[in-house]
């Protein structure tokens, strides 16, 4: 079974999921801005994040092809998950509007609240009603048509969704957070531009560690999810 898995800076690769993935029998095919139309039949597409937002496909155009290849995936009901960005191009492909949030930057680690809808989703069940993540986004959107609302926090309500075999997250669950303290590091100067602290942020790491195993085995169900989809 083929994940193909399209990543758009090279440090923001696959962590947690990796091993999730291949556990159950998934091949991990790595793409770098880059899409060919032979993912359209892949049994798994995913699409990791970036700096970049979806509405800015003319500076970017190969977030247009993986927009095409989302849509048309979804259109013959086979799976694909985003994370952040990856979710808003999945957004994006199902007919919602992604743009830049009103309620500001959503950085560093804080608390997720399952709906009563996702305690009732084969993959979400069995976590408790809040989870401890990974938030680096600026960018939110519209109610999926269609989609299932998973998750929400205080500050933006679109956290997750389910549509059909397909989920999309906002927040980072393939994250640990030495990976997450790699990321502060690589983006200081852009997060002191945004008047954000970052010895603040590096303090909340060990509740992200602490949460790792949750995390991880939330993304093991998640992997089992689509093994058992595709076959």
């Amino acid at each position: 079974m083929r994940a193909v898995v399209y990543q758009h800076e090279e440090h923001e690769g696959v962590g947690l999921l990796g091993p999730a993935l291949t556990e159950v029998g998934f091949t991990l095919v790595h793409r770098f801005r880059a899409v060919r139309h032979e993912d359209v039949d892949a049994e798994l597409v995913v699409v990791m994040g970036g700096p970049m937002g979806v509405y800015e496909a003319d500076q970017h155009p190969f977030l247009r092809d993986e927009s095409s290849i989302l849509m048309e995936r979804l259109a013959h009901e086979r799976p694909c998950l985003g994370i952040c960005l990856g979710a808003q191009l999945l957004a994006d492909a199902a007919g919602a509007e992604v743009f830049p949030g009103k309620n500001g930057f959503e950085v560093g680690v804080g608390q997720v609240r399952w709906t009563p809808e996702a305690l009732k989703d084969p993959v979400i069940a069995g976590a408790r009603p809040r989870g401890t993540v990974a938030h680096w986004h600026g960018d939110t959107y519209k109610a999926v048509p269609g989609a299932t609302l998973l998750a929400s926090t205080d500050r933006y309500t679109q956290q997750a969704f389910r549509l059909g075999n397909s989920y999309g997250f906002q927040f980072h669950l393939e994250l640990t957070a030495r990976e997450l303290g790699r990321w502060f590091e690589l983006g200081a100067d852009d997060l002191a531009q945004r008047q954000k602290d970052v010895t603040e942020l590096v303090s909340q790491l060990p509740k992200l560690e602490a949460a790792e195993p949750e995390n991880r085995e939330l993304l093991q169900r998640l992997a089992r999810h689509f093994a058992q989809a595709v076959r």
